[in-house]
């Protein structure tokens, strides 16, 4: 009997920003279909309860400390999960933010905006977030003429969305690595592909989407009236891509894709 398209018990994954929200719950995604997860990111506290949610669900993890901005500290990690939990065949870029003087308030000045807060988004979210990690993981994927890369970018970096104009040209570059990569590496037996989510409630935005009372703010009204499914997405809802371009065989001829999961935002004239 042919395997389970979606079986990922043969498989060593790296979930980077995997003590986030939304990396934690593409860990557990993997780890749900069999993948041996290291969960990685600079929060032990952090990592350690994500370790220990997907162990008490059947799931194997282990939690790796390093900073994505640092490429002596990804090898070293790297070195760490292969020899724990064997050759790494599927990376996943959570890693990502944004940060408040990067994003333009109502009625300033696009020339006001701040050079070095522009710079750190683009140092998190493509230099930490996709150059670094596929640069140390995806050597060895080469090597081994094996691996899946999931980029995690945004559908702001399709279209470019009032105030956030750092964090939407930094995923718009993501994007565009990913189709690089892809190409690059498509005889090497290494595919490369991107996620784009929608809007997802998590700590660095939900002030952004909600009042105190539990209402949306006028942003986040705006954005579910443009919103084709009429409600934001559950940190959950990215399991299902993730497992699906992880899986080798289930995806073997998909690489330099962006994958939306936006609930039709990106379907509809903003």
């Amino acid at each position: 009997m042919e395997r389970n398209l979606f079986d990922l018990s043969e498989e060593t994954a790296v979930v980077l920003g995997g003590t986030g929200v939304l990396g934690g719950e593409m860990a557990k995604a993997l780890a749900g279909q069999g993948a041996r997860v290291a969960v990685v990111g600079r929060n032990a506290e952090r990592g350690a309860a994500r370790v220990a949610e997907i162990k008490s669900a059947g799931g194997q993890a282990v939690f790796q400390k390093a900073d994505a901005l640092d490429r002596r500290s990804l090898t070293d990690a790297c070195k760490r999960i292969e020899a724990e939990l064997g050759p790494v065949s599927v990376l996943v870029n959570a890693t990502g933010g944004n940060r408040p003087d990067a994003t333009l308030p109502p009625g300033s000045p696009f020339s006001r905006l701040s050079l070095e807060a522009w710079r750190d988004v683009f140092d998190l979210n493509l230099i930490g977030g996709v150059l670094l990690p596929c640069q140390v993981f995806g050597e060895g994927m080469v090597d081994r003429g094996k691996g899946s890369i999931i980029n995690i970018a945004s559908m702001s970096g399709m279209t470019p969305l009032s105030r956030v104009v750092a964090y939407s040209a930094a995923k718009a570059a993501v994007i565009n690595l990913t189709k690089f990569l892809a190409r690059e590496w498509a005889t090497s037996g290494v595919r490369v592909n991107a996620i784009s989510p929608g809007f997802f409630p998590a700590e660095q935005n939900r002030t952004l989407l909600f009042r105190d009372d539990g209402g949306y703010t006028e942003r986040g009204a705006q954005i579910i009236g443009h919103t084709p499914m009429g409600r934001f997405g559950e940190p959950a809802e990215l399991g299902g891509a993730v497992i699906w371009l992880a899986s080798p065989r289930a995806s073997s001829f998909v690489t330099g894709q962006n994958i939306v999961v936006d609930g039709g935002f990106s379907s509809t004239t903003i």
